[in-house]
Order: C-alpha cells, then structure tokens, then sequence
C-alpha cells in the first residue's frame, strides 16, 4: 500500500537542503515556542510565596510569632521584586501574574489562617467567617489593583493595600502573643473585629497615600539620617508593637483623608 504523501519528510535524505544545513526547524507542538522566564524578580517573587507557606506552617506548629515575623518578610520582598524588574528592564507577564498568586497567599490566606488557628477557632462558624472575609477581601482587592492599574491615580491606592492588610491583621496576632496574652474570649471578638476592618478596607474606595511621589533620589539634609536611626531604634526596641501601631495608623489614615474629601474614583475596565 502506498504511503500517504502528507506524511512524507518534506526534506528528503541527501537532499540540496540537507547537506547545506539549511534543514527547516522542527515543528513545535501546538505552535507553542518555549520560552524562559527572568530569573532575579522571580527569585523575590518565590520568597514570598515561601514565606506565606512558612507562616501558615509554623501557625500550625502553635508558633505564631514566628509565622507573624515572616509575614512581615513577606512585605519586604514584596515591594523588591517590582522594583527589581523595573531597575533591570525584566518586566513579564508571567511576572506580573506570579507575583498575585504569591501575594494572595502571604497576605490572603497566610494572614487569615494566623488569625484563625490562634483564636479565631474558638468563636465556631462566626470565627471562620471572619477569616474568610479577610482572605475573599486581600483576594478581592489584588484583582481590582490588576485590573485598575492603568487607570487609577497614581497618587492614591484604591483600597487598602493587601500587604498593609496582612501587617495590621499579623501584627495584632504578633503584639497580642509578644506580650504573653492568652486566648480569650474579648481577643477572639478583638480579632474578628479587625479581621472584618481589613477586609472590608481593602476593598473599600477609601483612598490611601501610595508614597509613589516620594523622590527617593533626592538630596536631604543630614539631620534626615539621624531621624532615621532614631526611627530604627525605636522599631528595635519593641517590633511588634511598633510595626503594628504603623500600620494600623496608615489603615486608619484613610479614612481621614476620605473624611477630608479626598476621593478615587471607583473604576474597574468591561469584561
């Protein structure tokens, strides 16, 4: 029987093309090319994602604080690797769409979950209605930022920032845990209490100072340094007070300036 032409090798042994290496690409399944991706923002991106991993682990472990602090290191790698991309031109798509999934779960479920196993728990079905809307709020909120990107002001954030959100919802479990608190029953309705705030704030149109105007690279006078050793010390001395008491004056923040009149204009682009 003869064999179907159209499975023939289109370049035959022996032939012009062949011995003069200009043998056609092979062809690649489902027209995909492969493709690599920018190793150093996605190093950063990774960080954060493991870090939302470990902080889940060690709440299991009952190690709360542990998982609190790498919250905290969560945030510092976050506002790297977007920077890293920009400074070095290595900005993808694949990166952009990494860095949401790993902030979801550092600042989403991470957070929500702290809360949850430390105290949440003892409140029944209220308790883990709570840490959901936490968690649908951070979720909520990283896909209106992605999808509000190139249309909001680039002064303000629409909405609580997710990694502010875990700092405040974190930082509580962290100060209430520094400072030997057992869970209780007033701590559990404390937590819930936050828990909702953060959630329902990010998701808000409550605008917050996203510090983008700041000129990094501007000179200051020398007494800024010594301000900022002060502030380091002070952070030194007891961290997880003062980090929480930050945060938690930024998410308030916002609703001064809204109650000043400071407005975003709610915009998410069609489907």
């Amino acid at each position: 029987m003869a064999e179907d032409p159209e499975l023939e090798d289109p370049v035959e042994a022996g032939s012009p093309q062949e011995r003069l290496g200009e043998m056609p690409p092979p062809a690649r399944l489902g027209g995909l090319r492969r493709r690599g991706i920018y190793l150093l923002p996605n190093l950063f991106t990774t960080g954060v994602l493991f870090c939302g991993f470990f902080a889940i682990v060690q709440a299991m472990s009952q190690r709360f604080e542990i998982g609190a602090i790498a919250i905290f290191v969560a945030m510092v790698l976050d506002g790297m690797d977007g920077r890293v991309a920009r400074w070095t031109n290595t900005q993808s798509e694949f990166g952009a769409q990494y860095d949401s999934i790993a902030d979801m779960v550092a600042f989403g479920a991470a957070p929500g979950l702290i809360a949850y196993i430390w105290v949440l728990k003892d409140l029944g079905t209220l308790g883990w209605i709570g840490a959901f809307i936490y968690c649908a709020g951070a979720g909520i909120r990283l896909a209106r930022f992605n999808a509000n990107i190139a249309v909001v002001d680039k002064r303000y954030f629409q909405g609580l920032p997710s990694p502010s959100g875990a700092a405040v919802m974190t930082g509580l479990v962290w100060v209430l845990v520094d400072f030997g608190f057992v869970p209780t029953g007033w701590l559990a309705i404390l937590t819930w209490v936050v828990a909702v705030f953060a959630g329902v704030t990010m998701v808000s149109n409550v605008p917050f100072w996203s510090f983008k105007e700041v000129n990094w690279k501007k000179r200051v006078p020398l007494w800024v340094i010594l301000v900022c050793v002060i502030a380091i010390s002070v952070v030194a001395s007891r961290p997880s007070l003062v980090l929480w008491a930050l945060f938690m004056s930024y998410a308030l923040s916002g609703y001064i300036m809204w109650a000043m009149g400071h407005r975003v204009r709610p915009v998410l682009p069609d489907e």
